[in-house]
C-alpha cells in the first residue's frame, strides 16, 4: 500500500522484473488502509509511521488488518530532541 502512483508503478515493475505474480498493491493512506478487518498475517512499514500526521490512526489501522496472531514488522525514525526549522526543511535529512 503507498499513497503515490509512483510508488506503486515502481513496486510492481519490481515485480514483474523478479517474476513475483502473487503479490497485490494498493493505493491508500496509512490512516485508512483499503483493506479488509484482520485479512493480513504481515504488516511491514518502513520509515512511514514517522511521517504520517495522525499517528494514533495508523497504529489502529495496523491493528484492525492484522489476523489474530499476525504480525508487525516497524522500522522507522526516531528523533531524541526538537529538530530546528531549517532541518524539517532539509529534504536530505528526510531521505537520508
Amino acid at each position: 500500500i503507498d499513497m503515490t502512483d509512483e510508488m506503486l508503478a515502481k513496486a510492481r515493475k519490481n515485480a514483474e522484473t523478479l517474476g513475483y505474480s502473487h503479490v497485490e498493491y494498493r493505493k491508500g493512506l496509512a490512516e485508512a488502509l483499503p483493506v479488509e478487518d484482520a485479512s493480513v498475517d504481515l504488516v511491514i512499514s518502513n520509515g512511514v509511521i514517522n511521517l504520517v500526521p495522525d499517528k494514533d490512526s495508523a497504529y489502529r489501522e495496523l491493528f484492525r488488518v492484522l489476523r489474530p496472531g499476525g504480525r508487525a514488522y516497524i522500522a522507522d525514525v526516531v528523533i531524541q530532541k526538537p529538530l530546528s526549522q531549517e532541518d524539517r526543511e532539509d529534504i536530505d535529512l528526510w531521505t537520508g
